[in-house]
């Protein structure tokens, strides 16, 4: 089988219109292509030229370079900035074993100041979700107040290429899960006074609307029960995902140092 090369791989020699030579060879350096590819240093990605014309798709996936920036360390920093973000970790770590221990089941969760952050996000999910029709409209809130968290930490991953900030809005997004639990709860037997004074038997509810579009409205407290515990568990996997970034920049001592004591 012929492999060909448009630039040789070895001398990045481009092939001309015209010539004649075997396309299985360079003809500048005599490279034999198909013994190139099965040698041990082929890594065409690493050899090819930034200015080079493309001969082949080797450009790297978002997912790639999502799943190579978790835990990635692109830059060293002060040992200032690293307490700071110790000390924004244990606060954080604080903050949320007291938002799970609110009962969810009574609407305590709503006394937090979470709650107060969340809220206008869930308020603007709905508005921002109308042009997909009545059920998106509805579910846009829950769901928006779910996805700004990702989205902020997603950002902060690819654009900015800082996992520990990306890691602290995964433990957001568990805090809105925890933050919804007793929205769901309460569809069964509504009880929570909704914005407009009135409770889910008086006037709209968003997960009575949801829950019973699927006939589920009695197994209510089953799924707010579940999104709780979810919600803790997503807070306890962006705390792990931070830690491990922080111990990593520990690891490597800010300029002029030679390591970072913590």
């Amino acid at each position: 089988m012929d492999i060909r090369f448009e630039i040789c791989p070895k001398c990045h020699h481009e092939r001309q219109p015209g010539e004649t030579s075997d396309i299985s060879v360079c003809p500048a350096c005599g490279l034999v292509f198909a013994k190139w590819v099965t040698h041990d240093s082929y890594v065409p990605l690493q050899l090819r030229k930034k200015d080079a014309p493309n001969y082949g798709d080797t450009s790297p996936s978002l997912a790639s370079i999502f799943a190579a920036r978790l835990l990635e360390v692109p830059r060293k920093i002060t040992p200032m900035a690293l307490w700071g973000r110790a000390i924004t970790l244990v606060l954080l770590a604080i903050w949320g074993y007291r938002m799970a221990a609110l009962d969810f089941r009574d609407g305590e969760m709503f006394t937090s100041f979470m709650h107060a952050i969340v809220l206008p996000i869930h308020e603007a999910g709905h508005i921002l979700f109308i042009p997909l029709g009545e059920f998106m409209t509805i579910a846009g809130g829950s769901l928006f107040q779910l996805l700004m968290p990702l989205i902020v930490g997603g950002v902060l991953l690819i654009q900015n290429r800082d996992p520990f900030g990306a890691a602290l809005g995964l433990w957001w997004c568990g805090a809105s899960m925890i933050d919804l639990a007793p929205y769901i709860y309460d569809a069964a037997e509504p009880q929570l006074i909704m914005l407009g004074g009135h409770t889910g038997e008086d006037g709209p509810h968003d997960w009575i609307y949801l829950l019973d579009r699927f006939g589920k409205v009695a197994r209510s407290q089953v799924y707010g029960s579940v999104a709780h515990k979810i919600g803790i568990v997503i807070m306890i996997a962006g705390l792990a995902w931070a830690a491990v970034v922080l111990l990593r920049q520990k690891a490597q001592p800010a300029a002029g140092d030679s390591e970072l004591p913590l």
